[in-house]
């Protein structure tokens, strides 16, 4: 009621005061907002988006009116809000258009998160051909490829481009000499072109500065690159050669350990073009690099590349699509050879880069020393370290630094009866026994009880013995045998990078091998026989990977000693410094058992019911093999499906076909790898 004029005004309290004004202001904004949305711009008034939900049913386009307040916002790559299924949802704007194909009135966009164009044609692009490849959703994979966005960084001053030196690539010539065949690819390089090899890296290099210098050559040209590693020790290794090849501001390294600010900030500056060189690991392969023109991925072999969450892509298969789409230059490099870089090879898709025989012979010397299966099991700790292994030790010590790689972390991580050879368990839990040190009484893994007076269940003899030794075990012996050089240990969360060139012992897990200054002098390899009896499809390769990249750290005219079995191929394969041979071996095997990568796999994982309704609802094409159920628990059973590697392309359409449908049911979720890292 409106009070007369000659009525005072009613006095409302303050908080209902302030909540009216509330009210109005709230009433106002929507008033605007709602007048903003009936005002769409005139020019290109339909917005493409894709919606950041992982459906397959719904890995469409869907087309958006753009209200004029969004217009010169709403560009393409641009991050927005949609009113979705009477939700708001995430999305990118692929694209604008003058009309739509939909005959009703399109709703509006909702919001406009950021105008920064950070999903650029190519990745969008990318993230369709490998959710088509893995039968997975493009929003999945887009979810990979750009970071969660950081406002800070994004209204922070961009940094600036630098200007390449005049010089750049001049020298790569030079350090690529020893390499017949790379003249052709570093020419193709500097004219543009897309070479595709296989690098099979010589012991003793300096593959840092050649990866460096292979990127220089492609900045001269005029086109960026992207480099993968697959963990932080070797980005640094790449990050401080491009460093001093390129120049302080020619790169940027993206990795998940430079924080979500540094590492959007990083990102930004490749999205705008002020960095045309990337080194990182696998979030490196979808930095959108304007004018790609080199893809470099190190150690494919190794698993830390194959993605973990789904599609789970592996970056190698990323990378070469990635080069493949965009015209870019292709490199595999490694000491070893994974059977899929052979497969690249035996195809014809790439070429080989290698040393000649004559310069492999020159840069190492490979040895085994006589130790059997037969010997380690009559008495493994007589055939562990031989007499020749101390020898090549000492010779080493009196050059440099020597490197010794054992399979297992810790002290004696399993423990037996000295007598019959039983495992050592523990009297309360029936857990295993383990030494953590020399001192240290054995005790229990489970439940830390001490076994001090431990006796066999089975002959009651009280003695024990180790049959798996650790670094750190390892470590106390070869102190023993050489008192006056010092022993260090690199493993599990004491990982060392670098050590000096003054003569010492260096004990180490696989994969924690520091770098020596001017390399190793020796290196040697314990324990084959554990990484070979691996439960794996990939154990011998996998094996033959990890021994490859500890010799890899020798200096030229170093030596190696290899400890086991003289007839394992694996190890005949380092004695020759032959991966190459080695991988054409194991293809030829997997051929005949029509394992990858002759064929392609897809394991189906979910309840029971689930995984019977897909492999019901699958068009398998006609030469495809169903092999299973297996039972991994009370709730959970797997199927695999095999089909020869030409019908791989039919296998993933039809996977993602029965994606859909059952997304659009609702029905319980099932788990699709296709070309799983480990079967």
């Amino acid at each position: 009621m409106t009070p007369g004029p000659d009525e005072p005004a009613l006095e409302l309290p303050g908080l209902v005061r302030d909540k009216v004004a509330e009210g109005r202001a709230k009433a106002a904004a929507t008033r605007r907002r709602k007048a903003a949305e009936a005002a769409i711009t005139d020019i290109d008034p339909v917005a493409r988006v894709v919606l950041e939900l992982p459906l397959v049913h719904l890995d469409r386009e869907f087309d958006y009116a753009v209200p004029v307040g969004m217009a010169e916002g709403a560009v393409p790559g641009a991050r927005v809000k949609v009113r979705f299924g009477g939700q708001d949802v995430d999305g990118f704007v692929l694209a604008r258009a003058a009309a739509s194909e939909h005959d009703g009135r399109l709703m509006p966009l909702r919001r406009l998160v950021s105008p920064e164009p950070v999903l650029t044609p190519q990745i969008a692009a990318l993230s369709r051909a490998v959710a088509e490849r893995y039968a997975g959703s493009s929003a999945d994979v887009r979810r990979l490829a750009v970071p969660a966005r950081h406002a800070t960084a994004e209204k922070a001053e961009p940094l600036p481009a630098v200007p390449p030196p005049a010089d750049l690539g001049e020298s790569a010539d030079a350090a690529w000499a020893d390499y017949p065949a790379a003249a052709a690819y570093l020419d193709h390089l500097r004219e543009g072109g897309a070479p595709r090899a296989v690098w099979g890296v010589g012991p003793g290099e300096d593959w840092p500065r050649l990866i460096a210098e292979l990127v220089a050559a492609t900045l001269a040209a005029g086109r960026g690159s992207i480099v993968c590693l697959p963990d932080r020790r070797d980005v640094a290794r790449v990050d401080a050669a491009l460093t001093t090849v390129l120049g302080e501001g020619q790169h940027v390294v993206l990795q998940a350990e430079a924080g979500p600010a540094a590492r959007y900030r990083d990102f930004l500056a490749v999205s705008r073009g002020s960095r045309r060189v990337v080194v990182g690991t696998r979030s490196a392969g979808w930095a959108p690099v304007r004018d790609l023109g080199l893809v470099v991925i190190w150690d494919d072999g190794d698993d830390l590349h194959a993605e973990p969450r789904a599609p789970y892509p592996h970056l190698r298969d990323v990378l070469l699509l990635r080069s493949e789409q965009e015209g870019a230059a292709a490199l595999v490099a490694s000491f070893a050879r994974s059977v899929e870089a052979d497969q690249l090879l035996r195809s014809g898709w790439a070429r080989e880069l290698a040393l000649p025989r004559e310069t492999l012979r020159e840069r190492v010397l490979v040895g085994i020393p006589g130790a059997t299966d037969r010997a380690r099991a009559r008495d493994p700790h007589a055939a562990r370290i031989p007499t020749e292994v101390h020898d090549a030790i000492r010779w080493g010590l009196e050059r440099g630094p020597v490197l010794v790689q054992t399979p297992r972390a810790g002290y004696a991580v399993r423990l037996a009866c000295e007598r019959c050879r039983t495992p050592a368990r523990c009297a309360a839990c029936a857990g295993p026994l383990e030494l953590t040190g020399p001192t240290s009484p054995p005790h229990c893994r489970w439940c830390a009880t001490d076994a001090v007076d431990w006796s066999c269940p089975a002959c009651g003899a009280g003695g024990l013995r180790a049959p798996v030794l650790g670094d750190l075990r390892t470590a106390d012996e070869l102190g023993r045998a050489f008192p006056r050089f010092p022993v260090l240990t690199s493993s599990g969360d004491r990982v060392r990078d670098t050590v000096g060139a003054q003569p010492r012992i260096v004990v180490a897990t696989p994969g924690a091998e520091p770098v020596a200054d001017e390399g190793y002098a020796v290196v040697v390899l314990l324990d084959t026989w554990w990484a070979l009896g691996r439960d794996s499809l990939r154990s011998a390769e996998e094996a033959l990977r990890r021994w490859a990249n500890a010799v890899g750290l020798v200096r030229p005219g170093g030596r190696a000693m290899v400890v086991g079995d003289p007839t394992h191929p694996a190890l005949q394969a380092m004695v020759r410094w032959d991966p190459a041979g080695f991988a054409a071996r194991e293809a030829d095997e997997r051929r005949e058992a029509r394992l990858p990568p002759a064929a392609r796999l897809a394991t189906i994982t979910g309840e029971p019911g689930a995984v019977d309704d897909v492999t019901t609802l699958l068009a398998l094409p006609d030469a495809a093999d169903l092999l299973g159920p297996v039972r991994l628990s009370d709730d959970e059973e797997r199927v695999i499906v095999r089909v020869p590697r030409a019908q791989g392309a039919a296998l993933a359409h039809a996977l993602r076909e029965v994606q859909r449908v059952r997304s659009a049911r609702k029905l319980d979720p099932v788990r699709i790898r296709l070309d799983p890292w480990e079967i």
